[in-house]
Parts: structure tokens; sequence; C-alpha cells
């Protein structure tokens, strides 16, 4: 009589894998439970049930509640699906009558495997009823051919046996084990199972002894002759009592070892990263989230190492070179692992160490000295600077969920970076810490309402700072600076606004309602008699190389009716760091069209003067940095007049910035500085106040 299974499953991808992968076997198939229940009472026989537990209309509980209910069907089997993290589920099905799991995704040897042996229980137990009929060839030829270990024992304690008449086992089951049937007698199977699976399999054959279960089905590892390990899928049936013997019971054995390693190389690569070989951010989740069940009065704590900036390294070395430093980062790390302190590789360029059990906050703090001392003395030569944060939490009180506190990590790690001038500085995520976050989430839900368009009181609003052209002594133009006032905050800073609206990408929506203001600023312009300026708008890279930049950006030129030659773009030294091509192709497109391009804030940190060779820009603003130097440096040592020539002679003008004093304006004047801009000409203006500081003096804007 050949074998019936029944799937069960809501997902009509698994139940056609496991048809095709049974099929050996008759498979019927049911999309939920109440199906299910509907084939289970029509069909006279079925022999096997795949069961998926999670199911819409009749989950898989009440199915096996239906069947443990049910005499006509107490010789059905159950297999439920499970995934890897549903322990409580496995446990509570195997308590309502199931007799083996299979984890999901489905592995189709595992499948097979696990299905062949509870086929051959049926097969045995058939072929054993079938013996007791008097049918006893048809058992040995089972018995003796079969493809998986068999072992049936009466009234044998499974650590000796003291009665050779009162066990069979088949050759199968010696191939496994590697050891004869004497030796197998004379050992018992608990003194060649694996250390560690000994005391559950004990207490389950006890339970199957006691009668608590009818059967019970694990997998475990036995011990070979030579010392080598093999694991198998091992089934322990209770049977009926045979004459004086009033325990029974047969043991089936498959050999899994293959799939067992398969499965050892994907749950290694599930949690691993591949290049560090450390655990991923995929093994860190599961950790904490079991760690918040069974660890709930340990003090923990959350350590990132921020090496955010190494993406420096690819634009001047290259990835393969900003890798090889991330693996001997992850190598010279690992030295601080230990059973409470495990290290992570959850994203690019950032590391994370999970301590449970310590005592004192001031053990995070010498740990974090540690970590910084060995990462700035392996960075020194790169000049890669980082930071540290930290997030501390359980000790007994409630915890966030997990996505919460990598959130909070997240912040705190961020904000280290950059904390002061020394190298990965500590910050610790805390109250004030938290208030930071909400006001710059405030910040964000402006900057979201100003780019709906939506009527609000938050507004983005232009100052115009006037640019000095030192030739002529006259105003040439003006930089148009966005300011941000909020209905909650107030006025708020550009250095607090700007990095949140670039890291939301709100930048770009925004970016295109600063342009608006500039284009009207330029109309007013030219009808107070001021038609020959120009302004300058500072541009993100982000920006730039958002789609549609220059389609939409000319677009707005022609809505507007603005002359392309009265628009400077500035971008930022970040520029470097990017896709050169790219970036030269938009330049390119951008200058054609009569608009120009400046590099803002030159020397602060991404300089190469490779680089700016190679981008085709009109003008290099020097930064204020430069300009402040020149009241504390002697003149003749200072590097700005170097600056200003170097750009000459690759064909730009120079703009210095944050120019307040007269000696620093003399220097300027001195070595061929083009323009400035900065408090001695003027702060920045509103509209109506920079038009009054032109008509001031007279068209042109002469000084």
């Amino acid at each position: 009589m050949p074998i019936t299974v029944l799937v069960v499953d809501d997902s009509s991808a698994d139940r056609l894998l496991i048809k095709n992968t049974l099929s050996d076997y008759r498979v019927l198939e049911a999309c939920d439970g109440v199906e299910a229940a509907r084939i289970i009472e029509s069909e006279e026989e079925i022999d096997i049930l795949i069961l998926d537990l999670n199911m819409p209309n009749m989950d898989g509980f009440a199915v096996l509640e239906l069947i443990k209910n049910s005499e006509r069907h107490k010789k059905l089997r159950p297999i439920i699906l499970t995934a890897y993290d549903e322990i409580e589920n496995e446990i509570k099905g195997l308590k309502s009558g199931a007799v083996d799991f299979i984890h999901k995704p489905i592995h189709s040897l595992a499948l097979k495997a696990r299905v062949d042996v509870h086929a051959a229980l049926i097969n045995a137990e058939r072929a054993l009823e079938k013996k007791l009929s008097e049918q006893a060839l048809t058992f040995d030829m089972v018995f003796e051919q079969a493809p998986i270990g068999i072992a049936i024992s009466h009234n044998c304690f499974p650590k000796e046996y003291d009665d050779p008449s009162k066990i069979r086992i088949n050759p199968m089951y010696q191939k496994i084990t590697g050891r004869t049937k004497e030796e197998l007698i004379k050992l018992g199977w608990a003194k060649i199972t694996h250390p560690d699976d000994v005391a559950e399999e004990l207490e389950n054959f006890r339970k199957v002894e006691s009668g608590e279960l009818k059967e019970y089905s694990m997998e475990k590892r036995y011990i070979r002759p030579d010392g080598s390990v093999v694991w198998v899928n091992v089934t322990v049936y209770s049977l009926l009592p045979i004459g004086e013997n009033k325990f029974n019971y047969i043991c089936l054995v498959q050999d899994i070892t293959e799939r067992k390693q398969i499965e050892f190389e994907r749950k290694y690569i599930s949690e691993h990263d591949r290049w560090t070989g450390l655990y991923n951010r995929e093994y860190l989740v599961s950790l904490l989230e079991k760690h918040a069940k069974t660890m709930q009065c340990s003090k923990k704590a959350l350590i990132c190492i921020n090496l955010s900036m190494a993406e420096l390294l690819t634009a001047n070395y290259g990835y393969q070179y900003t890798q090889n430093m991330i693996k001997k980062a992850a190598e010279a790390l690992s030295r601080f692992c230990s059973e409470s302190c495990v290290l992570f590789y959850p994203s690019e360029n950032r590391f994370v160490f999970y301590l449970f059990g310590y005592k004192q906050r001031s053990e995070l703090d010498e740990f974090c000295g540690k970590v910084a001392q060995t990462l700035e003395s392996l960075l020194v030569t790169d000049r890669i600077t980082g930071g540290i944060g930290v997030l501390e939490f359980g000790g007994g009180q409630e915890e966030p969920e997990v996505d919460e506190l990598l959130r909070k990590l997240l912040v705190a790690s961020d904000k280290s970076v950059g904390l002061s001038e020394k190298n990965f500085q500590v910050c610790f995520y805390d109250k004030e810490l938290e208030e930071l976050v909400n006001r710059e989430r405030d910040i964000g839900e402006a900057l979201g309402r100003i780019a709906a368009g939506a009527p609000c009181e938050d507004e983005i609003y232009l100052e115009f700072q006037p640019v000095l052209d030192l030739r002529c002594g006259a105003v040439c133009g003006f930089e148009a600076l966005a300011r941000l006032r909020s209905q909650k905050l107030g006025l708020v800073s550009p250095k607090e606004f700007v990095p949140i609206a670039e890291e939301t990408k709100l930048i770009i929506p925004v970016g295109e309602r600063v342009f608006e203001k500039a284009f009207l600023f330029l109309g007013k312009l030219k009808q107070r008699g001021f038609g020959d300026m120009h302004v300058s708008v500072n541009v993100s890279v982000i920006q730039l190389l958002s789609p549609g930049f220059t389609k939409n950006l000319f677009a707005l030129i022609d809505k507007m009716g603005v002359d392309p030659r009265q628009i400077c773009i500035e971008i930022t030294e970040s520029v470097f760091a990017s896709d050169y091509e790219k970036i030269n192709s938009i330049f390119d497109e951008l200058r054609s069209s009569g608009l120009q391009i400046a590099i803002d804030d030159f020397g602060t940190g991404y300089s190469s003067l490779a680089r700016e060779k190679e981008l085709k820009v009109d003008c290099m603003k020097i930064d204020k940095i430069f300009i402040d130097k020149l009241l504390e440096t002697d003149p003749h040592k200072a590097i700005t007049g170097d600056i200003i020539s170097m750009a000459h002679r690759l064909g730009q003008y120079v703009i210095a910035e944050g120019v307040e004093h007269k000696p620093q304006l003399s220097y300027l004047i001195e070595h061929g500085c083009d323009r400035v801009q900065g408090y001695l000409i003027s702060r920045p203006l509103g509209e109506e106040k920079a038009l009054e500081f032109l008509e001031s003096f007279g068209v042109g804007g002469a000084i």
C-alpha cells in the first residue's frame, strides 16, 4: 500500500516544492486548516501529515487538536513546519501530537530524509503487524534491506543489553554507527551517543517508557570507533505489548551528516560577514532578541565603532585598499572578544561590540579606551578618524525593541565622530543626546512640511552676503544663504538643518525652493537697476547627483526668465569623494549654458590638488580658516597666497571667505585675490537690506 502524504500550507510555492520532492509518494494538498479537515474526514487512509502551523481560517494547532480527538486517525503522523526561531511553537506542536518538525525555508534533502524515516517507520510497523499475522517473510525482507537503520528492543534499558535475544539490529544500523551488532548490544546506544546529546535523549526515552509520549524524534550524533562523528535523525516509537514484554520500542536511524554539513555552512554564511568573518547584523538582532528573554536582569551595552571616514580612502586609493584596512581592523578588534563580549560587523565601516554581565560603567570607559588606542595606532598612517558610540540597557529595566536599540546606537556613533579634534571620542547615549535627537526630528519634520509645499508657519528664507570684486572695487554679486525659521524651534542654524536635509534627502525639494527664492532676488536686482549682478547658490552633491537635477534647474531658469550667466553654483569639497566622470559631465552641461561653478570651503579636509585640476570649475573659494590664520601667522609664511597662485594657474578665479579685518584684505589684495566676502564688507542681509546696501553705493555697487 503506497504511503499517502497530506500537505497543508497556505503557500502554494511551498506545497509545490514538497510535492515535487515527495514524488515517490501519493501526495494530497490543502491550502488551509479548513480544507485539511475536510480531506482528513473524506480520505480513508492518510499516513503522514505535513502541516504549517501559521495559516489563515484554521491554523495548524486546531488541525492537530482535531486529529488528536479522532480515533480513526490515531495512526496519522503529523510533521509540523516551523521557522528556525519558533522554538515555542515546536514544543507546543510536539505536545499537541506532532511527531517531528521541519524548518522553513524548506531544504529538499532534509524534507525527503525526514519523510523517508517516517515512511520507513510506517512500513516497518505494517511489516511488524504482518509478521504478527504470520507474514514473517515480508517483515524480515524490509528489516534486512531497509535503507535506514532499524533496532527493535523488548524491555531493554538504553545503557546496556544483558539479553541479546531481546534486541534486533539491521545491517544499516551497524553501517551508520560503524559497529557490529555484538558491539552495539554490549555498549548500548547511550554510550555511543555524543555526550552533549545524551541527556536530551534519555529524557525523551524516559517519557516514551512512562507513556508520556508515544514517540520522539530528534537529531543527534553518534561517535564511531575511530572518533569520527555521524549526524543522524533518530525516531523512537513505542510498540504494543508483545507477550510478556510490557515495553517494546522500535528505533529508526537516518544518516543526515551531509545535510547537516550543508546546514552548518548555510548557517555560518547567514550569521557572518563574508569579508571580515565576524558575526553580521542578522545574528546581532537574533542574539539581542534571545537575551531580552533570557538575560533581563543582566547589564548590557552596545559599543559601535564608526569608521565612516574610511570612505575617503576609497576615493584616493580604491575600494580594495579600504576593504583590506577594514579587515585589519577586524583582526585587531577580535582580540577583545570573550564569552561576554562579542564582535559584529553589521554594516559597512562600522563594528559593534555587544557586552553583557559587566558591573560598572567604568568598565565600559576602560574598554572603549583600549579599543580607541588600538584603532588609533592601526589607522595612524591612513589618517582615518572615527568615533565610538555606546548604548547601555538591561539591568532589569524594560528594554526597547531591537530596532530602537540599534537606532539609538547609530545616533550615538554618528555623534561621536567629530566630537572633538581628538580621534575616537566616546559618546554615550543619554538624556541630553535624546533631546538632541528629538530636536533633529523636529527639524526634519519642519523641512518635510516645507518640501511638501503644505501651508505651515515653517519657512526657508534667504539672506544675501555681498561679494566684492577687488579689481574694480565694486560689489559684483551675492551669495544666497539659506535660513530656517521653525514654528516650534525658532531660528535654526544651517549647520543644524543642512546635514539633516542631506541625510533625509529633503535637500532636493528644499534646494528647489532656495533656487526659486534666489531667482526672485535676481529679478528684483534687475528691476532696481542692478542687472549685471550674479547670485551664488550652494548646492549639495546629493542635489547635484539626483536624477533630473539639470533638467529641472534649466526648466526653472526658463520659467523665471533668469540669465544663466548670472548664476553661480557652489559645491563643497565633498565633491572630491564623488564620481568624477559623472560630476564633470554635469559641470560641462551647466557651464555650456552659461552657469559658473565654484568649489566652496577649499582646504577643509577633502582637498586634492590633482582632483582639483581634473574638475571643470571656474572658481575656488578659500575657506575662512585660511583667512583667520593671516592674523596669527607671519604673512611671509602664510600659504594663502600660494593657494591663490595655484588657482590662477588652473585658470580659476578666487574668492576669499570670512574677511573681517583690514590686514586680511590688504594681504589678499597684495597676493592677487580676485574677490572677497565677509563682515568687513557686510554681514548677510535680507532682500531689502541687500538692495539698500547696493543703492547706498550707487548703480554698479561701487565702494
